[in-house]
């Protein structure tokens, strides 16, 4: 994290950034990871439910997860580089209500935010637990993927 967990609030958002996911990286993931025939294959996609070929949830998932590391990263040097004080990283429990509200085609871009919804004190005086809602929004503004994670945030001073 960025911030210790005295510094977060309820309610606000960041822009994590974008990512535009090609026919070839859909393929190539799915062959890798999840070879059902709607992801690898046009006609296939065209005969199932989706009525089209579309990413892997888990690689939208993936993704999402990667613009997640890579905007605290650029943050956390940016902090460093102003002399700030970096609190240690802490680990996820876990994560919930994963969903795929609408397929990720070819060409989609998506846009990934995240929004802290909770903050709890644990048993553990030197963390904080806070949950956040992510989710991506395609170029139509349309969610394609959520899920609520929660993350142990190391408290000021302990």
């Amino acid at each position: 994290m960025i911030k210790f967990y005295e510094d977060f609030v309820i309610g606000e958002e960041n822009v994590l950034g974008s990512h535009t996911f090609t026919r070839e990286a859909i393929i190539a993931f799915a062959r890798a990871f999840d070879p059902q025939p709607f992801h690898l294959d046009e006609a296939a996609g065209e005969a199932s439910i989706f009525g089209g070929l579309c990413a892997s949830g888990w690689h939208t998932a993936g993704v999402a997860m990667r613009k997640i590391v890579d905007w605290r990263d650029s943050h956390r040097a940016e902090s460093a580089a102003r002399g700030a004080p970096l609190p240690p990283l802490g680990v996820s429990p876990g994560a919930r209500n994963i969903r795929w509200p609408r397929p990720v085609r070819p060409g989609d871009t998506l846009t990934f935010r995240s929004r802290v919804e909770t903050m709890r004190e644990t048993r553990r005086p030197q963390w904080g637990l806070v949950g956040m809602r992510t989710w991506g929004v395609n170029q139509d503004g349309q969610e394609a993927y959520s899920f609520e994670g929660m993350v142990f945030v190391a408290r000021r001073g302990a």
